[in-house]
């Protein structure tokens, strides 16, 4: 006897008259799943655990933007067929010249600058090629001075929005744009308590 025989009921139901002007009398959709449709989840899984991720935000570095706790979903395939723009969310790999940090250290912080931009913070602003940059979205004002900074080939400069609570490009330059892994697309959960923790943490 087969687990998934019709019982009576549904025989009746499906040829009492009055069931006949519905459009799911075939009932097909209490079918097992096929074989073509568990490949399409087979297809749809792959893509996305290739091409996004959802990750987790442990420190107020880009507070006020994301909050401590908060999951996040990062698409990977945008910078695959385009260079990252100015005011994207990128994570990335931490940079090889700073000791301490291995591979599996993933930072999140804004692109502010791109190749062939001078960048410098001094008087409360980020200035890029010379002007004052117009920043609604930082925590608070920057209360540090970094000197000009030339952004190379290859390269992008990135800040996070707490500006004055981040370690990021005002402490180790341009960062190598084959370091970036992905794109910040949204959060997908916030908890309740939106207080910033404190300066445990800065990447």
């Amino acid at each position: 006897m087969s687990f998934l025989r019709p019982c009576a009921l549904y025989k009746s139901l499906i040829t009492f008259p009055s069931q006949r002007w519905m459009p799911c009398q075939s009932w097909g959709f209490l079918r097992w799943p096929g074989l073509d449709g568990f490949f399409r989840f087979l297809v749809i899984a792959l893509l996305w655990t290739t091409f996004s991720e959802i990750r987790f935000i442990p420190s107020s570095s880009m507070y006020p933007t994301l909050r401590v706790g908060d999951r996040i979903i990062v698409e990977k395939a945008s910078y695959f067929f385009r260079s990252p723009a100015i005011n994207e969310i990128v994570t990335f790999r931490a940079p090889d010249q700073e000791p301490g940090f291995g591979k599996d250290v993933v930072f999140i912080k804004r692109v502010v600058a791109k190749a062939g931009d001078s960048v410098q913070v001094h008087h409360g602003s980020l200035y890029v090629n010379g002007v004052a940059q117009q920043e609604n979205f930082i925590a608070e004002r920057p209360s540090y001075i970094s000197d000009l900074t030339y952004v190379p080939d290859g390269h992008v400069f990135v800040l996070g929005d707490n500006r004055n609570n981040s370690y990021d490009s005002h402490n180790w330059g341009p960062l190598p744009v084959e370091n970036i892994l992905g794109r910040f697309v949204t959060c997908c959960y916030r908890p309740s308590d939106h207080r910033p923790a404190a300066s445990s943490g800065m990447n």
